[in-house]
């Protein structure tokens, strides 16, 4: 699959939005899609991955074990995540499992696209290594306490819980030295749309 990428990107541009827990990645990752885009939520992809019956959900029951499932056998997102960011170890081993498939299938998704633009949203792009089939990156930051707070009230976790998981990804500091551009997202969705804007035009004058 690796050899496409070059081909791909005479006629496709693909721009990487991440960013940490509750910095609002999804949210300027949307505020890129333009008419002749495609947005590929890399969170969503990977909740498909995990559905009953997939050779990832197989493989997270053998990892983890049945506790980790709902009553309808499906896998409880919440309970799996307070096992593997309580512990490295375990976040690595899901990540292992799960980042091979997710890589492909977002590959296969820009391999298939028919649109020029494709807006990658996915908080683990350098973390996985998919810096090598973005065009451009977009690292979205936000102030620790305003992640915090976002975190608690938009994810429902708590304070603890939302401190875990900044503690398990890369700081933003480091992460933005990846960007080809950084959005700040700490203040009114107004000021973030400029931002947005101002990097649209650039990019491809839209």
């Amino acid at each position: 699959m690796s050899n496409y990428m070059p081909k791909l990107r005479k006629n496709k541009f693909v721009l990487g939005v991440t960013g940490n827990i509750a910095c609002g990645k999804s949210t300027v990752a949307s505020m890129f899609k333009v008419k002749d885009c495609l947005l590929i939520d890399a969170d969503c992809l990977g909740r498909d991955l995990m559905s009953i019956g997939t050779c990832v959900y197989r493989k997270i029951i053998k990892s983890f074990g049945l506790g980790i499932l709902k009553p309808n056998n499906s896998i409880d997102r919440a309970k799996l995540s307070n096992i593997v960011f309580a512990n490295q170890a375990g976040l690595t081993k899901l990540n292992s499992i799960v980042h091979p498939e997710l890589i492909r299938q977002i590959k296969r998704r820009i391999w298939n696209s028919n649109k020029r633009i494709i807006i990658l949203d996915a908080a683990l792009i350098i973390e996985a290594g998919l810096t090598k089939i973005v065009d451009k990156l977009v690292v979205v930051t936000a102030k620790r306490q305003q992640q915090i707070l976002r975190g608690q009230k938009s994810l429902g976790l708590a304070k603890k819980q939302v401190i875990l998981r900044m503690k398990s990804q890369i700081s933003q500091k480091a992460k933005s030295r990846f960007a080809d551009f950084i959005i700040d997202n700490s203040r009114q969705v107004t000021k973030t749309q400029k931002q947005v804007s101002k990097i649209r035009r650039q990019l491809w004058k839209s």
